[in-house]
């Protein structure tokens, strides 16, 4: 009788407790495989994971074996088999909500999976929440500079890296709209601030070109550091086009000229000679001097007088007429004869205006073009009273006929 008593009062000191949908339990691992795992509850109730409920991509639920203790969501008091239907993915979204929250805060970094990707950037999923990191949140090394900006190739760049881990901070995070935002340029920013510190601006550096702009080329130097050499620093004279230049991989050497947070900006013209400080020397005011012409522009020519010097002759200073149009006048690679008018070694500029010999040839070519253009427009006249004569003709032919039919 005492026996029976104890038990008793064990059954009435330890109610059992019957889960609900919704609550977390915490069970024992019985069994375990990739379509599902059983659970001991308190010794009393079994429970079953499978499906979709796995949630294999937290490392918690992926590597389970018998006699791990988890925990696990109701969603089913009893199944088919007399089992709680219970699930790993409630649980598991529940804490990588919990990560993010944490990473959000301390902004500390996390690993991503790329899913897809959009012209606007890559889909990114932690554990199964998604977000987004967009272009401009890319680190260097991997934002897709294009020359060109050819939308087609940047997004071909983006989709090579679906499938790909990215170590990224959260800089959004807007649970009621499941709106995630994460930054891998934040991750860079960070490792590159301590290997910028021994750098300083005057030094010297040697790199390779990693990529090739309409407005620079981009130097990767040192520890995986960038700098950016800009259009007007590669060299003294004038450059359309750094393609012209450079390729992708060149090796390259330059002056770092500023450094701003983690932004690397270099200078490959500074360790050459400046040839503008010889400039006053070799050109004067009012001498006569070849030159070939680089581009044509409406406001004037872009003039080569050797391979550092190029200068500017305006079209006032062109002689041409004010119907005339200077694409028709001139083309680039044409060779002239110009006139130094003005020399500025320390601003780097030098006009000048069409010599004398020139201008004459210049009103030549104006004028035969005028010929010509007069000749084509009495033709084309002529040719069209011509047609205005034989339609003329063959309808008072058929006036004539319609009347002699009429009688």
């Amino acid at each position: 009788m005492e026996e029976s008593s104890e038990f008793a009062k064990l059954l009435d000191k330890d109610t059992i407790k019957i889960p609900q949908v919704g609550d977390i339990v915490k069970g024992k691992v019985v069994t375990a495989s990739k379509s599902e795992v059983k659970l001991d509850i308190d010794g009393v109730l079994m429970g079953v994971v499978r499906g979709p409920e796995l949630y294999n991509e937290v490392e918690a639920f992926a590597n389970l074996k018998p006699g791990d203790e988890i925990e696990a969501a109701v969603v089913d008091e009893e199944n088919e088999n007399g089992e709680l239907e219970l699930s790993f993915r409630l649980v598991g979204q529940e804490k990588a909500w919990q990560e993010l929250r944490q990473a959000f805060k301390e902004k500390t970094a996390i690993k991503v999976k790329i899913v897809d990707a959009n012209k606007g950037g890559l889909l990114s999923r932690y554990c199964q929440i998604d977000g987004f990191l967009p272009v401009s949140q890319l680190a260097p090394e991997n934002y897709p500079r294009v020359s060109g900006g050819d939308k087609s190739k940047i997004l071909e760049k983006l989709k090579s890296f679906v499938g790909s881990e990215f170590e990224v901070t959260v800089i959004t995070l807007n649970e009621e709209d499941n709106k995630v935002i994460f930054s891998e340029k934040d991750v860079w920013n960070k490792k590159q601030k301590p290997a910028l510190d021994k750098y300083q601006v005057g030094l010297q550096v040697e790199g390779k070109i990693t990529a090739i702009t309409n407005f620079g080329v981009f130097v990767m130097f040192g520890d995986n550091i960038e700098g950016l050499i800009h259009i007007s620093e590669l060299a003294w004279q004038r450059i359309d086009s750094p393609s012209e230049m450079y390729k992708v991989g060149d090796k390259i050497k330059a002056e770092i000229i500023s450094i701003d947070g983690v932004k690397v900006f270099l200078s490959a013209k500074k360790l050459l000679a400046d040839p503008w400080l010889e400039a006053s020397a070799k050109y004067k005011i009012g001498q006569v001097v070849p030159g070939t012409i680089l581009k044509v522009n409406p406001f004037g020519l872009f003039v080569k007088l050797d391979e550092e010097i190029h200068g500017l002759a305006h079209i006032s200073l062109l002689n041409i007429g004010a119907k005339d149009k200077i694409t028709d006048l001139y083309q680039a690679g044409e060779e002239r004869e110009f006139e130094v008018v003005s020399i500025s070694p320390a601003e780097h500029r030098l006009g000048l205006k069409l010599a004398t010999a020139e201008k004459k040839e210049t009103k030549a070519k104006v004028s035969k073009t005028k010929k010509t253009e007069d000749k084509a427009e009495v033709k084309a006249e002529k040719k069209v009273s011509k047609k205005e004569k034989e339609e003329k003709s063959d309808k008072k032919a058929k006036e004539v006929k319609s009347e002699k039919g009429a009688k």
